[in-house]
């Protein structure tokens, strides 16, 4: 998704000679086609990007690899059962998820055990409070939170929208919830504000 493995391939010229220094984590699932994101959760393009990453990250093994979106289209135990495949064939470590549900963990971890999750949690996205972060501590799983700063709108650098281009992935979000008075007092109760 990120460059279109651009990444991986730079991390792997980086890495190949100290591979053994680092945890080394990455996704499946999600790619861009024809410019456009595209989920596809099916086994076979699991299998796929699995091997492409691990050619791109100049590596045998991943150690973290997680499922990026789930595919409305595949149940999750197919998807996991593919990634559990993986682990048995020595290709990946361990499994992870991203942005899923309670129920769909659950689901997960009947198939396969789940190492962590990955969802958004900061000051103004708190849903994993619902359920996700009880439901995490009762499977034994990681809970990895992404953008802790509300996607730099508690830094201080983003003041309002206006500075967002089209289709950035902020906007959406930030529209939605988006009142820094009220965030700055609740960031000032829980400690100074960051500049």
């Amino acid at each position: 998704m990120y460059g279109g493995g651009h990444n991986e391939s730079l991390i792997g010229r980086v890495l190949k000679d100290r591979r053994s220094e680092y945890v080394l984590a990455s996704k499946c699932a999600l790619f861009k086609k024809d410019g456009k994101p595209t989920i596809d959760g099916r086994p076979e393009t699991i299998r796929a990007q699995c091997e492409a990453s691990l050619e791109r990250l100049q590596t045998d093994v991943i150690d973290l690899y997680y499922l990026h979106r789930l595919d409305p289209n595949v149940p999750i135990e197919e998807s996991v059962g593919a990634l559990s495949e993986l682990v048995r064939q020595g290709k990946v470590q361990e499994i992870g998820l991203s942005e899923v549900s309670s129920d769909t963990l659950r689901r997960a971890c009947q198939e396969h055990q789940i190492a962590a999750v990955q969802s958004e949690y900061s000051l103004w996205t708190r849903l994993p409070e619902l359920k996700m972060l009880a439901a995490c501590e009762e499977l034994g799983v990681t809970f990895v939170p992404f953008s802790p700063l509300a996607r730099q709108f508690l830094t201080g650098k983003a003041q309002n929208l206006t500075h967002l281009t089209a289709g950035d992935i902020r906007t959406g979000n930030a529209a939605r919830v988006l009142n820094l008075t009220r965030l700055r007092r609740t960031v000032g109760f829980y400690g100074r504000w960051l500049t």
